[in-house]
């Protein structure tokens, strides 16, 4: 069937009229079209994945077939514009917010004791393998915190941004010294060689970790918290979970677990769309 009558009864004004018609019929949105496509977005919004990473997870995943794939555009139009019959509205409170998670007033204060801590080995002092993430093995200190004086430990990796959580009961010294080495010895010795954190008092016990653990500790420069660039991004992104207002010290170890497997099973753009526990199981895959 040829468009506006073909070559031979081509007229200009109709064909105009026939163009502008076909513009303002509003197409067919592509999740109302394929239902167990729909299912497979909604099902991935609720685990919290981002339309960009939905949409690059299809392409990954369904690399030759287009029907199983949808921009993150037509994601986004369906939640916002053309929701009925594709995507339901509730699914709206799954989109992540930008927010990143506030820190607390102690924490941000400039203190005496923040910035005084001794025998420090300055970022500066990081090989390139670090610097550029060539290598995994490497990471990315900070505590978050809550209400009522509340904190946990959040870590990094680097090369993978692959993401551990560790309840802390207290943010002195020794409390979360000894969290950390916990946290340490779970993990293959090849793939934690490295710990950057910021110059909080928390890390002045930072050679008993080390001696401990056999693992170098770098400090960033004091207030350049962009130096720790991963972590800051996993601190944003846990706002989704712990809203503001929330006491961490009510939050146990097993939910600590359990959301950071939410956000290890997570598509990265920057990991070309595999999740951050695909790339660091195959890193421990290779340590034998």
């Amino acid at each position: 069937m040829n468009r506006n009558g073909g070559v031979k009864q081509y007229r200009a004004s109709q064909a105009d009229q026939e163009a502008w018609e076909r513009a303002r019929r509003p197409k067919t949105c592509k999740l109302v079209a394929n239902h167990a496509l729909a299912r497979v977005v909604a099902r991935k919004l609720q685990l919290e994945w981002a339309p960009e990473q939905i949409a690059g997870w299809l392409k990954r995943t369904y690399p030759d077939d287009e029907n199983d794939q949808v921009s993150h555009e037509t994601i986004y139009k369906s939640l916002f514009i053309q929701a009925r019959g594709a995507l339901k509205k509730e699914l709206l409170q799954h989109l992540r917010r930008t927010r990143a998670m506030r820190r607390s007033r102690h924490h941000t204060q400039k203190t005496a004791e923040h910035g005084r801590i001794t025998d420090t080995v300055s970022i500066r002092e990081r090989p390139p393998s670090v610097e550029d993430r060539a290598v995994p093995g490497h990471w990315e200190g900070d505590l978050v915190f809550g209400s009522n004086n509340s904190q946990s430990a959040t870590l990094v990796e680097r090369h993978t941004r692959y993401v551990m959580l560790a309840r802390v009961k207290s943010k002195d010294s020794e409390t979360v010294i000894n969290a950390l080495i916990k946290q340490a010895h779970k993990l293959p010795r090849e793939l934690y060689k490295s710990l950057t954190w910021d110059r909080g008092s928390q890390m002045a016990d930072h050679k008993r970790f080390a001696l401990a653990t056999d693992i170098q500790v770098y400090f960033c420069d004091p207030y350049n918290p962009w130096q720790r660039g991963s972590n800051e991004n996993t601190n944003g992104l846990l706002r989704q979970y712990f809203p503001k207002g929330t006491d961490l010290s009510e939050v146990s170890q097993a939910k600590l677990n359990a959301v950071a497997r939410r956000l290890n099973e997570r598509p990265r753009k920057t990991l070309n769309f595999e999740t951050p526990a695909e790339r660091f199981n195959q890193c421990v895959a290779s340590t034998g």
